[in-house]
């Protein structure tokens, strides 16, 4: 199964290397049960979108170990791929990016033909031929049609998938240059977070939605890197990576929305089940992970 990486430190640039190469069980190792593609994604300081993916393992990928070395930014989102069906390719790598906007997705959908009818005139956003792509042009359409606000167009746009279309999980981060969004759902699917005060010590605390945060530092991470030992940061993972106290598992249907100034603040965005509910690996070839 795929996994997801999202890192935000607010207005405050930093690394990602310790998450991506070298924690536990980083995105790196991951790689090694999800071999199918690596990218990414993140933002210059001039606020233009960056993605770094190839059609391969991470491991395999030396560029993706220097990238995770040298690249600083504010928000980071970070994709390993295991594709269950469909095409590997450079298009269908994560993450992906639409109007200045980064995203990656954990899971699968179906009927494909249904969804493109939906996004009308946003099927142009779409390069490749994976559900997340066409997950993500929704989420875009929805989000213009709310104003702007990303929280209320990605609760909008899965809401729309979990009542219509097949669906064995909507696991997604959305980033700008000093925001991130996290959403579980439903609950076949695992999502974690972690918030991380500089100079903090290991501690774990447990909190539930529309809490501010989980004031914890890993002391693995505190060793590896300087930067996110100095700077507050808040952690999206699919798995806890380091091994330490602190991670909290998102509830079924939480919407998580980290701001430039490092507040959490999240709410349970879709109460209930999908209408369709199907396991993955799935028979339907429109379903990608």
């Amino acid at each position: 199964m795929c996994r997801l990486l999202g890192l935000s430190a607010g207005m405050q640039p930093v690394h990602a290397t310790f998450w991506l190469v070298d924690a536990p069980d980083s995105l790196e190792v991951e790689s090694r049960r999800n071999v199918d593609g690596s990218g990414i994604g993140y933002f210059r300081a001039d606020g233009s979108p960056v993605v770094d993916k190839q059609p391969e393992a991470a491991y395999r990928d030396v560029d993706f170990v220097r990238e995770a070395v040298e690249i600083e930014a504010c928000t980071f989102v970070a994709h390993v791929r295991w594709a269950s069906t469909g095409v590997v390719s450079l298009e269908n790598t994560h993450p992906f990016s639409m109007a200045g906007r980064l995203m990656a997705h954990n899971g699968g959908l179906g009927d494909l033909p249904t969804l493109e009818a939906q996004l009308g005139e946003y099927r142009d956003l779409v390069r490749g031929d994976t559900d997340s792509e066409r997950y993500f042009a929704l989420i875009t359409q929805q989000i213009d049609r709310h104003g702007g606000d990303v929280g209320a167009g990605l609760a909008a746009a899965a809401s729309w998938i979990a009542g219509h279309l097949p669906v064995s999980s909507l696991n997604t981060v959305v980033i700008t240059g000093h925001e991130m969004w996290a959403l579980r759902y439903p609950e076949t699917h695992a999502l974690h977070i972690i918030e991380r005060p500089a100079g903090a010590s290991a501690a774990s605390t447990s909190v539930g939605p529309s809490a501010t945060g989980m004031h914890v530092r890993s002391a693995t991470s505190s060793v590896h890197s300087d930067d996110l030992h100095t700077q507050d940061s808040v952690v999206i993972a699919s798995e806890q990576l380091d091994g330490e106290t602190g991670w909290r598992m998102l509830d079924v249907g939480e919407l998580v929305h980290v701001s430039a100034d490092l507040g959490v603040t999240s709410t349970i965005a879709l109460p209930d089940p999908p209408a369709h509910l199907v396991p993955l690996p799935a028979a339907n070839p429109n379903i990608d992970t």
